[in-house]
């Protein structure tokens, strides 16, 4: 039983190990150098922007835009100078070169460091909610045009063959679901869209954008909402909501409303 499980363990290994190899290092990035039994010549370097690297018994070597074995050999062979017959280990401790970027309304704005071969499935799936965002909209941006966009036969639909390797620098656009938000606008301290949910009200609404600003005229709050081809204006007293209790102007909203806060001259 503990062979089958060492077996079990050393294959779920396997792929990481080898997505790792495939790693390029870039400038920036922080390796960790081992020589087995020589505890001198261990240390942590970063590469620097001329794409070089430093260490214990080696000047200069040229790191960047080598794979981690490619370097590992390079270090081996240098290092023979020093050690008979080396034993060296070279390992990724940070990486700056392999980010992709996740952007746009729909999602909170974040970096992702790619340690290994990654695809865009893979970081969807990481980001967070993505109930804010449009993935029919969402597109990856590649050096200066868009390669792939619409993610949601991909995320919600279970369409793996359109999922892609990611390459570092590569932007990810996820805009904001319009029909699934409403929108607080005007006089309130953070205008904002919120994700809208069965029940949401105006007040509801109000206290996610940091209420009213100092200069708005709370009496004075419109919710704009789009009936098929006509556009609405629905007024709402929010002081006598506030104040008064009344509850007939926390008005029940829907999806895609704008709710536009006043500011009052006076």
């Amino acid at each position: 039983m503990k062979k089958l499980l060492l077996v079990m363990l050393f294959v779920l290994c396997v792929p990481v190990l080898a997505q790792a190899e495939d790693y390029v290092v870039g400038e920036g990035d922080t390796l960790a150098v081992h020589v087995w039994g020589e505890e001198e010549l261990r240390t942590t370097v970063i590469v620097r922007p001329d794409g070089k690297m430093s260490m214990p018994g080696i000047d200069d070597v040229v790191a960047a835009g080598k794979t981690l074995p490619q370097l590992k050999t390079e270090l081996t062979k240098l290092l023979s100078q020093l050690v008979k017959d080396p034993i060296v280990n070279v390992s990724l401790l940070k990486s700056v070169n392999s980010r992709v970027y996740v952007v746009g309304g729909g999602v909170q704005p974040q970096v992702y460091d790619m340690m290994q071969r990654t695809t865009l499935l893979h970081v969807l799936a990481s980001v967070g909610s993505l109930d804010g965002a449009d993935l029919s909209k969402g597109y990856v941006y590649r050096n200066g045009k868009k390669i792939m966009s619409d993610f949601s036969g991909l995320f919600s639909k279970g369409e793996f063959d359109k999922d892609i390797q990611l390459e570092p620098g590569d932007m990810i656009f996820l805009p904001v679901k319009y029909d699934r938000n409403v929108f607080v606008i005007g006089a309130v301290n953070e205008p904002k869209a919120i994700f809208f949910h069965e029940g949401f009200t105006v007040l509801d609404a109000l206290l996610q954008a940091g209420s009213f600003s100092k200069y708005a005229d709370e009496n004075e709050i419109v919710i704009i909402r789009k009936e098929g081809d006509k556009q609405v204006s629905i007024p709402v007293k929010t002081k006598d909501l506030i104040k008064k209790g009344d509850l007939t102007q926390n008005v029940l909203l829907q999806a895609g409303d704008y709710i536009v806060a006043s500011e009052s001259f006076f």
